[in-house]
């Protein structure tokens, strides 16, 4: 198997993201194949048992296991790499296992984490429970708040981790003041960037050192399969974090890899519609309802900071209603969008975090987070947004909204 004729680096690399995520990582074999190749394949054969060993012992480039590499694996990561504008990237079976991996292949006991409160729910049980489990210690502060990350920081402090924006409350980090003082004070920066993608911002041009993806969610973006990735420089990438990955194995399956490659090739088509079309529906609800948190309005107190950072919103927002049985018959009632907990896929989707997304967390969690009862979270799909507008206003009107 071999690279396509146009895949050198030094031309690929001065490609923009919405190219790289259609040409980008193309590698071809003899038979000159227009779609990716799929192998499915655990393993590899050799001509000869000093080949075997040279590979092993990494003095000769070339495949050992699936658990190593994998050529369709391999094509996603290279193509990951160069939308994000990464040196390297390595791809994970889950969006958790990607946040997982980034943070314990470089954190050990008796080191200090700095992390938003505002997450994803098993995001914050990694800070919250797992992370202390291991004697690292956990400080979760206001990421909004530049003075918060500053006064949070220890000499014991090796990492912060951040979502922009966020889950659920749509937070939004000033990334050059976090990136840069952490860098001040050598600490990694990890952000997840699963909310917009390299499609809508990319945290390392903004002095992040490694960007951590659900693929799941707006990469894949149509709802078939799960999928993580880690992004960061070559020394991370191969020195921390795959020592990690190799001996503990949260790989991602081949199938599952051609999957995403495939959704990545409309994402910027999607992202930017998605975003339209949910700015077109929160303008709707922003009278509608008692809150609406989405930095593509105005209304948002650090909408000019988003803007800033993101080339348009994204797909996703939340609102608020009275309380968990005003968002209850509001979910009820749709007859369009579904209840689901997934978000940046093609098709509308609206859930209650507080009973799913973030039901783990714990009540006292959930309210220094914002999540309280009445919070619904919406992922605007590609529908048309009249007919998602449509919905949305007889389901408000039955829910007494």
């Amino acid at each position: 198997m071999k690279k396509d004729t146009g895949q050198d680096r030094s031309i690929t690399g001065k490609w923009r993201p919405a190219t790289q995520a259609v040409r980008g990582g193309t590698w071809r074999s003899e038979h000159g194949e227009t779609s990716e190749a799929l192998f499915l394949t655990s393993g590899y054969t050799y001509d000869d048992a000093e080949t075997v060993a040279a590979r092993f012992a990494g003095d000769e480039a070339g495949m050992t296991y699936s658990r190593l590499q994998n050529p369709t694996v391999a094509m996603l990561e290279e193509r990951i790499a160069l939308m994000e504008g990464a040196e390297a990237c390595r791809v994970q079976a889950t969006g958790m296992a990607a946040m997982t991996t980034a943070l314990l292949c470089q954190l050990s006991a008796g080191d200090h984490v700095v992390a938003a409160r505002a997450a994803f729910g098993s995001c914050r049980w990694l800070t919250d429970n797992l992370l202390p489990r291991f004697g690292i210690e956990t400080s979760t502060i206001d990421s909004r708040d530049n003075a918060a990350w500053e006064a949070a920081i220890r000499p014991n402090t090796k990492v912060v981790f951040f979502e922009t924006p966020a889950n659920p409350t749509m937070d939004i980090v000033d990334m050059d003041f976090v990136c840069a003082l952490a860098r001040a004070h050598n600490i990694v920066t990890v952000v997840d960037n699963a909310f917009a993608t390299a499609a809508l911002q990319r945290p390392l041009d903004f002095g992040a050192d490694v960007v951590a993806y659900s693929a799941t969610k707006l990469m894949e973006g149509q709802g078939r399969v799960l999928a993580g990735a880690v992004c960061g420089s070559e020394a991370f990438i191969n020195e921390k974090l795959l020592p990690f990955q190799r001996n503990t194995g949260p790989n991602l399956s081949p199938f599952n890899a051609w999957v995403v490659h495939k959704g990545l090739e409309t994402l910027d088509l999607r992202a930017m519609r998605q975003s339209e079309n949910a700015l077109q529906v929160g303008r709707f609800l922003e009278g509608r309802v008692p809150a609406l948190l989405y930095p593509g309005l105005a209304s948002h107190p650090q909408h000019d900071l988003a803007a800033r950072q993101m080339k348009a919103f994204g797909p996703i927002f939340s609102f608020l209603v009275e309380n968990r049985a005003q968002a209850f018959a509001l979910l009820n009632a749709l007859e369009l969008v579904d209840i689901s907990n997934n978000i940046g896929d093609s098709r509308s989707l609206m859930t209650h975090p507080a009973s799913t997304t973030h039901a783990s967390m714990g009540q006292d969690a959930r309210d220094e987070m914002g999540v309280v009862e009445g919070m619904l979270r919406v992922n605007i799909g590609l529908e048309d947004p009249l007919d998602i507008i449509d919905d949305l206003d007889q389901a408000l009107a039955k829910a007494g909204l």
